[in-house]
C-alpha cells in the first residue's frame, strides 16, 4: 500500500541504518504475500517497556505537555521528545500488565502509530504503508485482517494509511521547527538531581531545554516569523511542561514505595 505523497520517509533503511525506535522488520504491506496475515488483537503496549523517551510532534506539544516533561534531543536534531521514565530503560506509564497505559493520560502518537510506519521504497518517492513483521505484533493466519479476500485494503490498513500520513506531515513541520530552534541557538544543555524515595538522589541527563533568556533576546522578526509558522504553541507547552518534572518524580516515588512493601 502505498501513498501518493512525495516526500521523505521517516522510517530509515538499508544496510547499516538504525531502525526507527519499536521496529524491528519493517516491511511493505503486500495484498499477495499478506493475504491471510493479521495484526494481533490487543497486542498491547508492551513494546515500549524500557524506553524513557519518544519523539513528539509539534502539532500534540499543547497536549503532551500537560502529562509529560518535553525535552529535545542533544544532537544537531534538536527533536521534541517526551519523557517516559527518570531513569535508564524504564516507562514510567507502562501498567504492570505490559499492555495498558497510565490511566487518563495521553499517549504520544508515535506510540500509537505503531505498528505502522511509512517507508520510502529505493528507486522510487513515494512512500510504502509498512507493519512491523514482529511474531508478537503479526499473525500469519488469522488476527484482524489487512485485506479482505479480493485483496483490498481493509478498514484496519486504510485507516493505518490515513494516520500515518497525518503524522509523516506532522513530523516533516516538527523538523523544520526543530531546524529554526538550533538556527537560533537558543538550546541549551541541561541537566538535573532529583531527590527520589528513601532519600536517594538520581541524575537525569543527556538532553535541552529552551534557554529562557535566550528566547527573551530573540529578534522581533524572527519571533513573529514562528508565529506565522505555528511555532509559539509548541515553544509555549515545552516551557508549560517542566512542572510535569514534579509528576514524573512522584509517580516513580510512588512505585518505589509499592515495591518496597
Amino acid at each position: 500500500m502505498s501513498s501518493d505523497q512525495k516526500v521523505e520517509s521517516d522510517s530509515t533503511n538499508g544496510a547499516g541504518t538504525q531502525m526507527p525506535l519499536f521496529y524491528k522488520n519493517p516491511l511493505p504491506l503486500d495484498s499477495e504475500k499478506h493475504a491471510s496475515h493479521g495484526m494481533k488483537k490487543n497486542f498491547g503496549l508492551g513494546f515500549t517497556d524500557g524506553v524513557n523517551a519518544v519523539p513528539i510532534n509539534l502539532v500534540e506539544m499543547p497536549q503532551i505537555c500537560h502529562f509529560y516533561p518535553i525535552a529535545f534531543s542533544p544532537d544537531g536534531n534538536a527533536t521534541p521528545v517526551a519523557i517516559l521514565g527518570l531513569r535508564d530503560n524504564e516507562n514510567l506509564f507502562l501498567n504492570k500488565d505490559d499492555s495498558t497505559w497510565l490511566e487518563n493520560t495521553y499517549i504520544p502518537a508515535y506510540i500509537r502509530r505503531y505498528p505502522f510506519i511509512f517507508s520510502e521504497m529505493p528507486g522510487s518517492d513515494q512512500l510504502s504503508l509498512c507493519i512491523d513483521m514482529d511474531d508478537s505484533v503479526v499473525d500469519e493466519k488469522g488476527g484482524e485482517s489487512f485485506f479482505d479476500k479480493d485483496g483490498n485494503p481493509t478498514e484496519l490498513s486504510n485507516n493505518a494509511l490515513e494516520f500515518c500520513k497525518s503524522y509523516h506531515a506532522a513530523a516533516q513541520q516538527t523538523m523544520a521547527f526543530s531546524q529554526e530552534l538550533a538556527k537560533a541557538d537558543i538550546l541549551t544543555d541541561r541537566q538535573a538531581e532529583i531527590t527520589i524515595y528513601d532519600n536517594r538522589k538520581i541524575n537525569f541527563s543527556g538532553f535541552k531545554i529552551i534557554d529562557e533568556e535566550k528566547l527573551a533576546a530573540v529578534s522581533d522578526k524572527v519571533f513573529n516569523e514562528w508565529r506565522k509558522q505555528g511555532y509559539l504553541p509548541g515553544i509555549f507547552a515545552h516551557l508549560f511542561s517542566g512542572s510535569q518534572w514534579q509528576r514524573l518524580t512522584h509517580i516513580l516515588n510512588t512505585k518505589l514505595k509499592n515495591e518496597a512493601k
